[in-house]
């Protein structure tokens, strides 16, 4: 089994840089993310899957139609009226013959960035058009994949100036899948659980892909809360197998406390690069289901919901005790302020070690940024506002005192139900 080393961790006294570039993308703010709002049919097929038969081609006409003049409509390289019927007239002609069609890189890389415009729940969609667009789609097999992963990880780390950065791997096409990440994410921390189920050790979202992974062969960590977990890769015409992360693919930061010591004591870190490996792209009717994405972070994600869910690492408990709360009851919010520490911990502790870090209140701002941007070109935008609206402080943000449009647009990246089961490590026949 092809094997790489373990990870680095970011030092504490590096000097803070200015960030520039990206955006913060929908990541992982504690509850299971669900399937976005798009029509799905049986399990292993989606509106841009296939199934045994293959797609309806009417149907694939009129979605990589309603694409392809979205494409031309925004990027007036790609031609006039006559490029425009052209192309649609090739495509036809392509989805006639082999029952799918090939997108341009243009097209391809305009449609990804098109999806992050059009995901609901992200609030950092303002960066869009800056998405750095990585052609895979020639690669079907794991151990690439493995190497292009990290490449990925390498490249959107970018020594802590976080870049967007997106890697898309071969499409699902009539008689033959495309190949899968089971990770919900590509750098994730393992979750071991105690004997008998008395409870486990680092995060218990994780505890079955890490019991999977540990099947698959992969040994285990040193049993930290904080190992990370291999990738989980399925080729397209393979089984699943492991591969483990090397050291200078993933950046963690140490957690500290700007004022005292609540936080220092506790070993805290979290990995810089939040990159999503399970969803879906599908642009035009064409899905992608291994196309791994990411932003930055904004940091109520890792101070509110990774290390403050109760079915997380349920940390508030360890600070409040740290900072010497009265936790008799709710009614003295200790809660609350041991929430807002562990919060500016972890602001703190990114900025020292100069990696890219959003908080709440200004990515709340550039939100609405980006809502007026789009609506003086004219385009609809969709949002989720229980996504949106951040999960601290939340009426003290712009973003909190307005409603929203909850139309799921396309291209979009999309949960399909059986992603959502080999994330949480169930065999599966998918």
């Amino acid at each position: 089994m092809r094997k790489f080393l373990r990870r680095a961790v970011a030092p504490k006294d590096r000097p803070p840089r200015a960030a520039s570039g990206g955006g913060h993308v929908p990541v992982d703010p504690g509850a299971p993310p669900g399937q976005c709002p798009v029509h799905h049919g049986p399990p292993g097929q989606s509106s841009g899957g296939w199934g045994e038969s293959g797609r309806d081609p009417d149907a694939l006409h009129r979605e990589a139609e309603e694409f392809l003049r979205l494409f031309h409509h925004e990027q007036p390289t790609a031609g006039g009226p006559a490029a425009l019927t052209a192309r649609i007239a090739a495509v036809y002609a392509e989805i006639d013959a082999t029952g799918t069609y090939r997108h341009t890189p243009a097209e391809l890389a305009h449609g990804a960035r098109v999806a992050w415009r059009n995901s609901n729940r992200c609030i950092g969609r303002l960066y869009w058009h800056s998405l750095r667009v990585r052609d895979r789609r020639d690669v079907h097999d794991a151990d690439t994949m493995a190497v292009e992963a990290v490449a990925h990880l390498r490249e959107a780390t970018n020594g802590g100036r976080i870049r967007p950065v997106i890697t898309v791997f071969a499409p699902d096409a009539p008689g033959r899948r495309g190949p899968r990440i089971w990770n919900e994410q590509l750098v994730r921390y393992a979750g071991y659980t105690a004997p008998c189920g008395s409870g486990s050790t680092g995060d218990p979202r994780n505890t079955g892909i890490t019991a999977y992974a540990q099947r698959l062969g992969w040994p285990g960590g040193h049993g930290t809360p904080f190992d990370v977990l291999p990738l989980v890769i399925q080729g397209s015409d393979d089984k699943p197998r492991w591969f483990e992360l090397p050291a200078d693919a993933v950046l963690e930061v140490p957690l500290s406390h700007p004022d005292g010591d609540c936080v220092d004591d506790l070993g805290l870190r979290w990995h810089a690069v939040p990159a999503i490996a399970n969803m879906c792209l599908e642009i035009g009717g064409v899905c992608y289901p291994a196309a791994p994405f990411n932003g930055w972070y904004m940091g109520t994600e890792i101070g509110a919901r990774d290390l403050g869910d109760t079915d997380r690492y349920d940390l508030l408990p360890a600070v409040a005790a740290r900072l010497g709360l009265d936790t008799s009851s709710d009614r003295t919010l200790w809660k609350d302020r041991a929430l807002v520490e562990l919060n500016r911990a972890v602001l703190h502790s990114f900025d020292r070690a100069g990696v890219t870090l959003a908080d709440h209140h200004t990515e709340s701002q550039r939100f609405l940024t980006h809502l007026g941007r789009e609506e003086e070109k004219g385009r609809r935008v969709g949002a989720d506002w229980s996504w949106i609206v951040p999960p601290i402080s939340s009426c003290a943000t712009q973003v909190f005192h307005r409603t929203y449009d909850p139309v799921q647009l396309k291209p979009a990246f999309v949960h399909h139900p059986e992603a959502l089961v080999r994330a949480r490590g169930e065999d599966t026949a998918f």
